[in-house]
Order: C-alpha cells, then sequence, then structure tokens
C-alpha cells in the first residue's frame, strides 16, 4: 500500500484533487505482512494456547496465591502474563479492524474480520476468570499483596477493576454473556457498518459515498448543499426500517445486559467505564442545555443573518460564509499547519506528530467501502496508533488532522504504561485532541490579518464547537430518551424521527428550519450503535480544554511538563488527581462555565464584526 491518487476519487473534479495532491494510506504491514501470513496465523493460534495454558495454570488459584508468603511476586507474574496475552490479543483484533475499516464492503475483508473475531472470541473466554476472580480476593488480602512489589505496579489497574466488582456476574454467566455477543451486538454492529459503507447517494447524476456527499453539505453553492441534503435524506428514509430494528435491538441487548448487572440508570455503564461520577456528567449536561440560547440559538441567528435570512435551512448549519473565498487546501499545507502548530507548544509533540507522517501511520484518502468519518486506533503498546481519516481539502478537514493526530501523540505517550493501564477512559480522551485543534485554530487566526478570512475562521471555529458540545449534548440527549423508551416497548422509525427532531429543535433553535427531509439524519451516527453514551465524552472534553487552555494562556511556564503527564498517565490515574496539578475540579458545578463562556466569548467577537 502507498500512495493514492486523488483524481481517481469519484466526486472530486480533477482540479480539487491535484490541488489536494498525493494522500497516504497507512503500513498495516508493522502490524502483519498481510491477512494470509504465516506470522498471522501463528500469533492467533500462540494466542489461543497461551490464553488455555494461562486458564489452566490460574483458574480458581488466585485468591490462594494471594495469601501465601510470597503471594506479591507470584500473583504479579500472572498479572504480567495476562498483560502480555492482552497485548498479543489486542494486537490481532486491531489489525482485524484496521483491515476491514479500510473496505468494509470487501466480502474477503469482511470474513477475515469475522473470522479472527471467532477466534478471539474463544481465546478471550478462556481468560474471562481472570478478572472475575481477582475482584473476589478479599479485600484487605488484595490491599496487602498491592500495597507490595512487584504487584504494586499494577495496583492503579486493580484498584480500577474493584470498581466493576458490583456488576460483576458469576463465571458463567459472564462466560455466556461474552460468547453470545458474537451474534448478538456484535453481528448488528456490522450490519450497520457494511450496510452504512453500501449506501450510494445521487446528487446530479453522480453517485456518491456517504462521506463524499456530507463533504457537499460544506459546498459554497447552495444550490448543491441542498440536493446533497435531500439525496441523503431520500436513502436515509428508503433504509430506515433497517436502521430502526438494528436501533430496537441494540437498545433491548443493552437494556438486557443493564438489568443483570444492577445498573439503574441507562448510561450508568458508560459512566462507570468513564470513570466519572453521574452526577458529574448530569452538571455538564445540564450547564450545556441551559446554555443552548446564548449559544447555539445566538449564532445561528447571526448566520442567518449573514445570509440576509431570518432562518436558514439545515443543509445550510455548515456552510461556509457567503462571499469569503473557498480554496482547496493541500495535504502538503494541512501537515504543515498542523505541525508547526504543535511545534510552537512542544518541539517533542510535534516530534511524535511527525513519526504518523514519515512511518505511514495515517491513511487519509476517501475510497469507497472505507469507514466514514476519522479515528485514531491506539492499536497495543508493543506497536503504534494508526490514523484514518477522508481528507478532502476543506478547513474543517486541517482541523480533524489536529484532532487526530492529537489522539495519536496521546496513544503513544500512554504506551509505556502498557496494555492493563494505557488505555485513557473517556473523561480525558478528547483532551489531546481538542487541544490539538485549538492550537491549530490559535495558530491559524494570529497568522491570519485579513477581516474576512479571520472572521471565517472564528466563525468556523464556533461551529466546530457548537458541533462538539451542543450537538452532542443533544445526542446524548436523544439516546437517554431512545433508550429510556425502548425499556417501555419497540420503537417505530417514526417515534424515533420524531424524538431526533424534538432534541435537535431544540438544540439548534429557531433560526434553523427542520423540514420533514432531516428527520431520518440520526440513522447514520456510528456512535449510537457502537458506543452508546460514548457522544457526551466530547462535550466533556472540549469544555475540558477550553479550561486547561486558559490556564496555558495564563501561566504557560511549566505547563508542558504537567501537560505531558497528564498525558503520559495513560488509565493510571482518575480524572480528578490528573487535573488537580492545573487547579481544576470537574466536580465544582461553576467549572463547565468556563469553557461554555469561552465559546459565547467567540460569538460575541463575532457580533463585533459586522
Amino acid at each position: 500500500m502507498g500512495f493514492h491518487d486523488t483524481v481517481l476519487r469519484s466526486g472530486e473534479s480533477a482540479a480539487a484533487a491535484r490541488t489536494i495532491g498525493e494522500l497516504p494510506e497507512w503500513d498495516l504491514t508493522h502490524l502483519y505482512p498481510g491477512i494470509d501470513s504465516a506470522a498471522f496465523k501463528g500469533d492467533l493460534d500462540r494466542a489461543h494456547a497461551d490464553a488455555q495454558a494461562l486458564s489452566a495454570r490460574y483458574r480458581g488459584k488466585l485468591a490462594e496465591i494471594a495469601g501465601e508468603p510470597d503471594g506479591s511476586a507470584t500473583l504479579a507474574a500472572a498479572v504480567r502474563s495476562y498483560e502480555g496475552l492482552s497485548d498479543l490479543l489486542g494486537r490481532i483484533g486491531a489489525y482485524a479492524g484496521l483491515v476491514y475499516a479500510g473496505d468494509t464492503t470487501d466480502p474477503q475483508c469482511a470474513k477475515f474480520y469475522g473470522d479472527t473475531q471467532d477466534r478471539l472470541n474463544a481465546a478471550i473466554t478462556e481468560l474471562l476468570f481472570f478478572e472475575l476472580e481477582l475482584n473476589r480476593i478479599e479485600p484487605e488480602l488484595m490491599a496487602k499483596v498491592a500495597g507490595e512489589a512487584p504487584l504494586s505496579h499494577w495496583k492503579p489497574w486493580l484498584d480500577d477493576l474493584a470498581r466493576d466488582k458490583p456488576h460483576q456476574l458469576e463465571d458463567r454467566i459472564e462466560t455466556l454473556f461474552h460468547e453470545k455477543s458474537m451474534t448478538g451486538a456484535a453481528a448488528w454492529n456490522r450490519l450497520f457498518d457494511e450496510t452504512i459503507a453500501s449506501l450510494r447517494f445521487t446528487v446530479d447524476g453522480e453517485e456518491l459515498t456517504l462521506e463524499l456527499t456530507l463533504n457537499k453539505l460544506q459546498d459554497s453553492d447552495g444550490e448543491v448543499r441542498r440536493k446533497a441534503a435531500e439525496a441523503l435524506s431520500t436513502v436515509f428514509r428508503k433504509e430506515l426500517r433497517i436502521f430502526a430494528l438494528i436501533t430496537n435491538t441494540l437498545a433491548k441487548d443493552k437494556e438486557i445486559s443493564d438489568r443483570w448487572r444492577k445498573f439503574e440508570d441507562v448510561a450508568d455503564s458508560r459512566h462507570l467505564a468513564n470513570r466519572v461520577e453521574r452526577e458529574v456528567v448530569d452538571a455538564l449536561v445540564s450547564a450545556v442545555r441551559e446554555a443552548y440560547p446564548r449559544l447555539s440559538h445566538r449564532y445561528y441567528r447571526l448566520k442567518a443573518k449573514w445570509f440576509g435570512r431570518e432562518e436558514l435551512d439545515f443543509w445550510d448549519r455548515n456552510a461556509p460564509l457567503p462571499q469569503v473565498e473557498q480554496r482547496t487546501i493541500p495535504w502538503t499545507e494541512a501537515r504543515k499547519t498542523v505541525l508547526s502548530a504543535y511545534a510552537a507548544f512542544s518541539p517533542e509533540m510535534a516530534a511524535i506528530a511527525q513519526r504518523f507522517f514519515d512511518e505511514r501511520w495515517i491513511d487519509a484518502p476517501p475510497r469507497p467501502g472505507k469507514a466514514p468519518g476519522a479515528f485514531a486506533h491506539p492499536t497495543v503498546p508493543s506497536a503504534h496508533p494508526y490514523v484514518l481519516l477522508n481528507y478532502q481539502g476543506k478547513p474543517r478537514d486541517v482541523m480533524t488532522l489536529a484532532h487526530e493526530l492529537g489522539h495519536g501523540v496521546h496513544q503513544v505517550l500512554a504506551a509505556p504504561n502498557g496494555a492493563l493501564m494505557a488505555p485513557t477512559p473517556l473523561t480525558l480522551a478528547e483532551t489531546a485532541s481538542v487541544f490539538g485543534e485549538m492550537l491549530t485554530f490559535r495558530k491559524l487566526l494570529d497568522s491570519t490579518s485579513d477581516p474576512k478570512q479571520r472572521k471565517a475562521m472564528l466563525a468556523a471555529k464556533v461551529e466546530d464547537m457548537i458541533n462538539t458540545v451542543v450537538r452532542q449534548i443533544a445526542f446524548y440527549t436523544f439516546e437517554r430518551k431512545v433508550h429510556e423508551a425502548r425499556r417501555e416497548g419497540e420503537l417505530t422509525p417514526e417515534a424515533l424521527c420524531a424524538i431526533w427532531m424534538s432534541v435537535q429543535g431544540e438544540s439548534l433553535g429557531p433560526a434553523i428550519r427542520l423540514s420533514a427531509a432531516y428527520e431520518p439524519y440520526w440513522c447514520y451516527v456510528p456512535h449510537f450503535i457502537h458506543s452508546p453514551f460514548y457522544v457526551y465524552a466530547y462535550a466533556f472534553g472540549d469544555c475540558l480544554v477550553n479550561s486547561l487552555y486558559g490556564v496555558y494562556q495564563n501561566a504557560a511556564e511549566g505547563f508542558q511538563e504537567r501537560y505531558f503527564a497528564l498525558l503520559s498517565a495513560g488509565g493510571s490515574k482518575p480524572y480528578g488527581e490528573l487535573l488537580k496539578p492545573f487547579g481544576l475540579d470537574a466536580k465544582d458545578p461553576g467549572f463547565w462555565q468556563i469553557g461554555l463562556t469561552m465559546i459565547e466569548g467567540m460569538i460575541v467577537e463575532l457580533e463585533g464584526m459586522e
């Protein structure tokens, strides 16, 4: 896999493609030489054999081991083996997932992914006992051995693991839940992915993928935006039955799991996974919803005025400002912009980001069948992250590059914690990504003197922040309403559309006209399917970064060291402890207002540019 010639891309003009230039494709041979390679097959066999061996050696014995005179050392050896196996399984799973993301419509890729998941599932089933048994060791005994070397190295993970204890089930039930997930939630997730990737939308006689069609909603021509929006609506509406079935099934599946695990609220399992208190998330949601009138409602009223209207159609929500030149940004310029912004903050941060370009850890071109959107996959600590983009030369694509590279830098810095403690809870997982966006935005704004361009850049940043904070909290509200209503019975496609329109109307305000064509737009949001209630993490991260950036502006000395310490901690420390060095406390009722006030301040600045 090398570079992709953008001239060949469907939906791109030859001129725009030439401007963008060559886009990199990732080199997955860093993980395995190929899907049929002996190395991959060997690791798959080894993972299963090692899982069986670990199970035979330790199943039913962990509590006894902990009580032995050298309990700390023996238990540490067991955890070390478990961690090594977790890294191996993670590498295999990451490789299969990345191959599949490259083309979800290729039957060979889909079969490879499915078969790999089956094999991984069998190996993981052998290991389910491990964490369950650790949590059954008497707390006093566990505290004793975990406080001694060498087991003390993993004490943060063991403490974290103990939080799951009230919601864990008997071993055989956990095994059944896990094995059935392949024909349950995982299967419905895959159906969603393959359905979305196979959809085609006709705009001006041209058949486009989802990603290319969504891109047209940012076109400078209002008629192009309208046609793209209507094409999206037409296709989504045709597929509503299948998306409603997927949504209903997954919501019921989650309700069953929550009931067995004794979670009270529909989002409690996500809060536990994020290691954040429900009241903290509730405070964030309340603060953002109360701010709708002074943020999104106020901004879209202003934007409508710029367009000479009282209201904007929903397809104009992210339209570029009128009378501002729209240019296609070459890939080389996007790369230079982000790396220079990172370097101005920290040469070390830029050096890590540079590796993503030099060592081909990025897959940038849109392709038929490729997963839409963007992500940074951490893979495993023994390897390195990969970034997936669908780069089309828009200013937002540059910000997406900055965002995903922020994730990538975070993942590289956290990797030395090992497979058990490198993963970062969502409460902090969006910190580096949003901070990277802010650094890039500020550098671009500071280097722009033209008043029209500055206004356009500031407006784009406000829109991004509204999309990150307001829109994601509206998404969270939509999910809550859907999951709560599903507990009372199955939801019709019409009912799902009605919930969607109610939360969107509340969040976007009276200056955005939501016609019936917008009703089915809920169906393509992957987070609702893959990671229920994930979305509030974006708002959490944006507001947190606004506060962090304020600390950086007011006391830059020593900030970089504290910031790197936060990222390097991975999942080894709770978010409250990591924020203390910055003087920040998310439990403070006024905390969220800091970030929301920054967005409001930018809107006020735009109003002054009239």
